[in-house]
């Protein structure tokens, strides 16, 4: 592929990427209410699950969700689901006031997960490598696929980069934050508003 093809991708990836939504409104939840690290995490997490719709992507499957409106509102609702359950332990908890502490490798493991599962249920994604990849790929540089790969490779890495300094930047929120009881008490319910509106856009989101 040529180097214009690639940075040119790369600066429509980035304008994208800062755009407010689920992914990068999750991680600032993480990193707010938990610290930076957790931000981070959970940005690998949202990042293995972009893998799985660059792989469906490059092999069509995207295709084959786009097409089928069972399967669409099957994983659409799914996501919903699991980010509603999300917002109501976040609620449950809601007179938790959050403490600076050291978090174990198992709240980490945690973490990456609910970020590929987030990442995974949301049938949006998929259909935005579908829309977006093939506006970037020229036929008569190669082969296809490989260059959608390539593409989606690009996007992976920029939204690691940028999901992570959200992460350092809201962690340095949090630290302000946790010094004023008052509001740190409410951390919970912030969390839960954002999980809520969150699985709502994705409920209510079409083909």
């Amino acid at each position: 592929m040529e180097l214009s093809t690639i940075f040119a991708f790369l600066g429509a990836a980035i304008m994208l990427t800062l755009i407010p939504g689920p992914d990068n409104l999750f991680v600032l939840a993480q990193s707010i209410t938990q610290d930076k690290k957790a931000g981070i995490v959970t940005s690998l997490g949202l990042c293995t699950g972009l893998l799985v719709h660059i792989s469906a992507a490059v092999l069509g499957i995207s295709a084959i969700i786009y097409q089928s409106t069972i399967i669409f509102s099957i994983v659409k609702f799914a996501g919903a689901a699991y980010l509603l359950y999300l917002a109501w332990q976040s609620f449950r908890a809601k007179g938790d006031p959050f403490r600076l502490q050291q978090q174990n490798a198992q709240a980490y493991v945690e973490l990456y997960k609910k970020g590929i599962l987030m990442n995974i249920l949301n049938p949006k994604v998929s259909l935005f490598f579908l829309a977006l990849l093939p506006q970037f790929v020229h036929p008569s540089q190669g082969h296809i696929a490989w260059q959608m790969l390539i593409l989606g490779i690009v996007f992976l890495v920029q939204a690691f980069i940028l999901f992570s300094l959200f992460s350092i930047f809201a962690g340095k929120a949090r630290q302000v934050v946790i010094g004023k009881p008052a509001i740190a008490k409410r951390l919970n319910i912030v969390q839960g508003i954002l999980f809520t509106f969150i699985g709502m856009k994705i409920a209510l989101s079409k083909q």
